[in-house]
């Protein structure tokens, strides 16, 4: 045949889409062992990757033949796999598939995946519904294309439980593709596991014995997944010993020691902690391996400070053994980059990207490991997020996206969460509806990798988007998400975790949002004591809780108490930040519209000046922040008799305004009541009646407008009125007390108030 476009062609009853899911993203992602790469057999010469593999996601219904695109997938492709079960053995299309391929002449080419039923269950009439074989394999063709009376031999892998398992079936297959004896590639495949897995191995033997065990397997799990790709190299020697060292340490031989089944997880990894500086002296290697991976599961587990001179060392260690293969340090350093981002140590987090980014790229494509080279541009780009700079961290994000969707086709774990956090940059640029959709695609790539299973990337993922609908408006199905995502998080780390912490602020946020101010304020009160302990008090997560700890108060009526805490909060972020930040001037914004509530005018107008200037040299003249830093300062003019300094400020922020969202929203609306207040107070109340009106209703209607932002546009509204009478009483007073009340009416019929950006 000419040279093939696909590898392997899927045949299969959509009714088995998850195998299909399962089967296309194994085979595409698997690598075939170095030495046989180029070696040729009666497949050809082996390749790198097996890809493309063609998948047909269309059902056929409504055809009568297989069509053009399909027969030519199927002439174009090296082999045939069918995944078997009774669902496809009833299939009329998966049928015709066999044969079309078979008639090609490539009848030894054609492999089967069992999954479910039993093959040549239709001998046995009362059986029938179990065949998962379909006719064309069953039996061979006869001379002019049709199928023959003579039996057929399928070669099957069956991944059924009890059979080969899915490990070793996918093997099998892959065996058939290459050409390649199943035997090497299993040996292969265990030295790799024994290598990569190594962390895992530990963690499961720990749970034997410790009633912790299933956290610490989860996070070793996780830990491993991202960082440790690049470990597969390392020789089967080295693996061999670091195994012995976990083994060792998790075995409890003194029963004293053990106290019962009282022994943790975090006890354990403090005593490899301990042993790990005083054991291998000789082979820093593998010292480098253990702290290495006991530190990415001490960051796992929240335990900042403890992972951080484990990981630096690796790091160091690794930088001498650097000159033989760079690609451990890449790794070592992508991990405590990790880490630095999680503490807020955001230059040398920076980087330390930068460095691994470097190292994988200076290797060559057939040793480079992609994967690992994409999450760095993903980590690199979630800091520079962090810290504010966010064309920069979409543009790291975007190039891992790439990356990770030319790797996995059909999706993987760090393509999900790298649509996370690109959702999360793209709503802080202004478009709450793309990121919504990101942040969606990322939740079902996730749901598609786990089920329902408790994960930490899925239990995130569910958290954000719970994040971005409580800022559409969503209330309802943002607390489902929550407290979904704080159930899942419990079980895998606890009670007390700083993302447990994370999550009970963001359950405060939505019910305060619902109006339950109690429940928001014990929720809040509860995160705020969780972060301190965990995290220390200068930490970003601890000026945050205080932030909404601060809206909490200020929703009821407490504007000194909402003060204090935005001030405790604005001196965590300045101490993290000290030049521009977004948080920064986000704080002090919001800080200055509550001392003009409170008739601190001069104080109010150093922090919207302030915030104004940071925001421009941030994000520019338009920017939906500068809009919202001149709307406050439009509303403090007008508080300070400067008119129509109010109305060239709300007139500029409206028109931002408008451009982001509409003009309909309600962000426009508090600018445009500005503006109206501004129009009364040079006397222009024809014009000033327009849009007060008009904003006010705005303001009454949606449910996502701050209450703060309703009570003033009806102020305004007030002033007007008593202006306007006062010039022109026979004019304007009986209908000023006439649309007074109906505003009054439309704002008493308002839905509870909402907590937003400031």
């Amino acid at each position: 045949m000419d040279s093939p476009n696909y590898r392997a062609f899927l045949s299969y009853s959509h009714r088995d889409a998850k195998w299909a899911d399962w089967l296309h993203r194994s085979l595409e992602s698997y690598r075939p062992p170095r030495h046989l790469v180029g070696v040729i057999t009666e497949r050809g010469p082996v390749p790198r990757r097996l890809t493309p593999v063609f998948r047909d996601r269309e059902e056929l219904a409504s055809a009568t033949d297989l069509g053009t695109a399909i027969s030519e997938a199927l002439r174009r492709s090296a082999c045939q796999i069918v995944i078997c079960s009774p669902r496809s053995a009833q299939s009329r299309w998966v049928n015709e598939e066999i044969l079309a391929f078979k008639r090609l002449g490539r009848e030894d080419r054609v492999f089967c995946l069992i999954v479910d039923g039993e093959p040549n269950a239709s001998d046995d009439p009362a059986q029938e519904h179990d065949e998962c074989f379909p006719p064309a394999l069953r039996h061979r063709l006869a001379a002019d294309g049709s199928l023959s009376t003579l039996r057929a031999e399928p070669i099957a892998a069956d991944a059924r439980p009890g059979k080969d398992g899915r490990g070793n079936a996918k093997l099998k297959l892959i065996a058939g593709i290459l050409g390649v004896g199943f035997d090497s590639l299993r040996r292969r495949e265990q030295q790799r596991r024994q290598r990569q897995m190594l962390a895992i191995t530990s963690a499961a033997l720990a749970g034997m014995v410790l009633t912790s065990g299933l956290a610490a397997f989860a996070l070793i799990a996780r830990s491993t997944a991202q960082r440790q790709t690049s470990l597969a190299v390392r020789e089967a020697e080295t693996a061999r010993q670091t195994t012995s060292f976990l083994v060792d340490l998790f075995r409890v031989s003194d029963p004293s020691e053990a106290r019962g089944n009282s022994v943790t997880a975090r006890e354990m990894l403090d005593k490899g902690a301990s042993r790990i500086s005083t054991q291998l002296t000789q082979q820093p290697q593998i010292q480098a391996t253990l702290m290495d991976t006991l530190g990415t599961v001490y960051m796992g587990l929240g335990l900042y400070g403890e992972a951080k001179p484990l990981l630096e060392t690796a790091v160091a260690k690794r930088r001498a053994l650097r000159a033989s293969d760079p690609a451990p340090l890449a790794a070592s350093l992508g991990n405590l980059a990790d880490l630095l981002t999680l503490r807020a140590e955001y230059a040398a987090a920076e980087h330390a990207y930068r460095q691994s980014i470097a190292l994988h790229a200076s290797l060559p494509a057939d040793r480079r490991d992609e994967a690992a080279l994409a999450r760095d541009f993903c980590g690199l780009g979630t800091e520079l997020a962090d810290e504010g700079r966010l064309a920069e961290a979409e543009q790291n994000l975007r190039e891992a996206l790439g990356r990770q969707r030319r790797l996995f086709p059909q999706g993987s774990e760090d393509t999900a969460r790298t649509l996370q956090v690109l959702g999360k940059v793209i709503d802080r640029r202004g478009d709450l509806n793309q990121a919504i959709r990101l942040m969606q695609d990322a939740v079902a790539m996730q749901r598609t990798l786990w089920g329902a299973q408790p994960y930490p990337d899925l239990a995130d993922a569910i958290n954000d988007l719970g994040m971005l609908l409580l800022d559409k408006g969503d209330y309802e199905r943002s607390e489902q998400l929550f407290r979904e995502s704080i159930a899942m998080k419990r079980r895998l780390l606890g009670d007390r975790h700083p993302e447990i912490a994370t999550g009970l602020n963001n359950l405060a946020n939505v019910l305060q949002n619902k109006g339950e101010f109690a429940a928001a304020e014990s929720a809040y009160r509860q995160a705020l004591a969780m972060q301190r302990e965990l995290l220390g008090t200068a930490h970003p997560s601890v000026a945050n809780t205080l932030n909404n700890l601060a809206f909490l108060l200020h929703d009821e009526g407490d504007v000194r108490g909402a003060l204090q805490n935005e001030r405790e909060s604005l001196d965590i972020y300045r101490k993290l930040f000290p030049g521009d930040s977004p948080d920064v001037a986000r704080i002090t914004n919001k800080m200055g519209f509550w001392l003009i509530e409170n008739h601190e005018y001069a104080e109010a107008g150093r922090s919207i000046e302030a915030a104004l200037a940071m925001r421009r040299r941030l994000f520019g003249k338009s920017h939906p922040e500068v809009a919202s830093s001149l709307t406050h300062l439009a509303i403090l003019q007008v508080a300070t008799g400067r008119y129509r300094d109010a109305l060239d400020s709300a007139r500029t922020a409206a028109g931002i305004w408008t451009t982001a969202l509409s003009a309909s929203n309600w962000k426009t609306a508090v600018a445009e009541s500005a503006e109206g207040a501004a129009l009364t107070g040079i006397g222009k109340y024809p014009e000033a009646e327009k849009l007060l009106l008009r904003s006010t209703s705005v303001l009454n209607r949606d449910i996502g407008a701050l209450p703060e932002y309703r009570s003033l546009a009806q102020h305004y509204l007030e002033q007007l009125y008593g202006q306007w009478a006062r010039v022109n009483p026979a004019m304007r007073h009986a209908s000023a007390g006439s649309r007074l009340e109906a505003q009054a009416t439309a704002a008493a019929a308002a839905q509870p108030p909402s907590r937003a950006s400031n």
